[in-house]
């Protein structure tokens, strides 16, 4: 009904333009004094054709516009879906809509060019400045100084920003590597600390860790990195006490920290991506992009990640690995 009082209104000038028809009529038959009976049946016979032609019209403007609406909700719609052309209003504006598909569908060509060179330069850059690193890691090795391990520390750290490019680069490209199968945890954990070995030692922070034993579906190689990642920011924020790693009844792993903790405005927005929050902002060195990254790892994976800590005591991080959407290979 609402799209039949908006099509009478589109036709008011037809309406308008009979109306005044019938007026002139009248008032000629008036002027002339001729019988006004003689124009009643003529009249009502074309008032009669008159709604027929319109409610014709009506049911073809009324399935022209649902075909319209049906494209609407395609998101792949191509402009020959568009009804056939009725009049000159139709033909310009299907002919302006096929010009900004073309301009459309070529910027999205070049955008899709640019983007597909540019993760193509990354990743080859983030695979050849594994060489030089390694080859400082081996040098380092021969020298076993304060100034060796403080060199080797943060070369560990550059290893992990560019392993989280590779992860950011391969989370959204064509093709995904995951390999899900039932996984040993304890194994995933123990790898994961014994990165950071060297930085808990010169930072004399206590590790609380009695293994676990439990099996997950997961991809190893992914679960590994969030668990890196986690254990990376818990290191970061910790200038003193310990960090403990816990497996809490329906496999939920537990990273906890004593350390700065994140205040209660920063906590809901962590895991978004470029955020900082209060403490990121005042070390100038957080990039907001590691949790960002846990947290589509683990959408990914079907495991969920939450975020609980109160200001100068503390954070947890839990990861529920019980949930898997995904089949095991």
């Amino acid at each position: 009904m609402k799209l039949f009082w908006q099509y009478l209104r589109q036709r008011r000038r037809g309406f308008c333009l009979g109306l005044l028809l019938c007026c002139v009529f009248i008032l000629s038959f008036a002027l002339y004094r001729l019988p006004v009976k003689a124009i009643l049946y003529p009249a009502a016979l074309c008032i009669l054709i008159g709604l027929v032609f319109l409610w014709l019209d009506f049911l073809r403007v009324k399935e022209k516009y649902q075909r319209l609406t049906q494209i609407q909700t395609f998101t792949d719609a191509s402009t020959e879906e568009f009804p056939p052309i009725d009049g000159l209003e139709d033909a310009a504006y299907q002919n302006i809509i096929h010009l900004l598909c073309a301009q459309q569908a070529a910027l999205h060509s070049e955008a899709s060019r640019r983007y597909s060179d540019m993760i193509d330069y990354y990743t080859v850059w983030a695979h050849q400045i594994k060489t030089p690193i390694a080859s400082m890691r081996l040098n380092l090795q021969n020298d076993d100084s304060a100034l060796s391990r403080k060199v080797t520390a943060d070369l560990f750290r550059v290893e992990q920003y560019v392993e989280m490019v590779l992860m950011f680069l391969k989370l959204d490209g064509r093709s995904s590597d995951y390999v899900i199968k039932s996984c040993d945890l304890d194994s995933i954990i123990r790898q994961a600390v014994k990165k950071f070995a060297g930085e808990f030692i010169g930072r004399k922070l206590k590790l609380v860790y009695e293994g676990v034993n439990a099996s997950v579906i997961t991809d190893e190689k992914w679960l590994s990195f969030v668990i890196e990642q986690v254990l990376s920011n818990a290191l970061k924020y910790t200038p003193s006490g310990s960090i403990t790693i816990s497996l809490a009844p329906q496999k939920k792993l537990c990273i906890t920290d004593t350390g700065m903790g994140i205040a209660a405005e920063d906590l809901p927005r962590i895991f978004e991506n470029g955020y900082t929050g209060y403490h990121g902002r005042a070390d100038k060195k957080a990039s907001g992009i590691g949790l960002y990254l846990c947290k589509r790892i683990c959408s990914n994976l079907g495991h969920t990640i939450q975020a609980e800590s109160v200001v100068d005591k503390g954070t947890r991080i839990t990861i529920d690995l019980s949930q898997s959407r995904l089949e095991v290979e």
